[in-house]
């Protein structure tokens, strides 16, 4: 059997308003339940399930997310509606612009918990 990542667990405070926002700024489906959690679904079928935890207890951690040219257009123009804060770098060192990393686009933002999101076309080391 391959291996496949199949899902993971995102501490959150709210689970409604963080899966909602992850899933309307990637346009992705709405969050659906599934026990516990609030879970959003990639289109490759892996699952971010948000998990409600006191604030103190999430620590940071990081997503990336592989898209194609024109969903960077549509994500990068909804992180720009929603004057979200956006780095070309994970050490967030260069506000307001995006990377042009392997001859692609990417760009970090923040969620409502201090996960740092990325969204990028081309994965890491695969071009220029």
């Amino acid at each position: 059997m391959a291996v496949s990542f199949n899902h993971t667990l995102i501490s959150c405070v709210d689970r409604e308003s963080s899966a909602k926002f992850l899933a309307e700024v990637l346009g992705l489906k709405a969050p659906v339940v599934y026990g516990p959690f609030l879970c959003v679904e990639t289109d490759n079928k892996v699952s971010l399930d948000f998990m409600q935890v006191p604030e103190q207890k999430i620590s940071p951690q990081h997503y990336a997310f592989l898209i194609s040219d024109k969903e960077f257009d549509q994500v990068f123009g909804r992180i720009q509606a929603r004057s979200l804060r956006y780095w070309a770098d994970p050490h967030q060192q260069r506000p307001g612009e995006i990377n042009h990393n392997d001859g692609g686009r990417g760009v970090y933002f923040q969620d409502l918990n201090g996960h740092l999101l990325e969204v990028l076309t081309r994965p890491y080391g695969s071009g220029e």
